[in-house]
């Protein structure tokens, strides 16, 4: 996969809701992890991560993916995932994702629960 991978952040009251766009690899966990570190700088506690654009995350994307939940966590926060492919979201459940966050079928969703 030679695709670029982007990550982009908007504000949406008190939640974060980071876009992902690309393949989630070890480069791309690096990247979402700058993010999130630069959010828990300014005590955003609430997020939501968009995977409308991400079809494949490795096993190496997932055990980041875990650690920012794990951080998450540990500021008392909550994290949400929305726009999951079924292989992503099933994968997410196989790999215990799912019981220390929410996945929502929309963005809107999401930011409603």
């Amino acid at each position: 996969m030679a695709d670029v991978f982007k990550v982009t952040t908007r504000m949406e009251g008190k939640y974060a809701i980071l876009y992902t766009e690309g393949y989630i690899n070890n480069l791309a966990g690096d990247k979402i992890v700058e993010e999130f570190n630069q959010l828990v700088a300014k005590d955003v506690k609430h997020y939501v991560l968009n995977l409308q654009k991400t079809q494949l995350v490795n096993s190496i994307g997932i055990s980041i993916l875990i650690e920012v939940i794990e951080k998450v966590q540990e500021i008392g926060g909550t994290l949400a995932f929305c726009h999951l492919t079924p292989i992503i979201a099933k994968t997410f459940k196989i790999m215990g994702l799912t019981q220390y966050s929410k996945v929502y079928d929309t963005e809107e969703d999401a930011l409603k629960n």
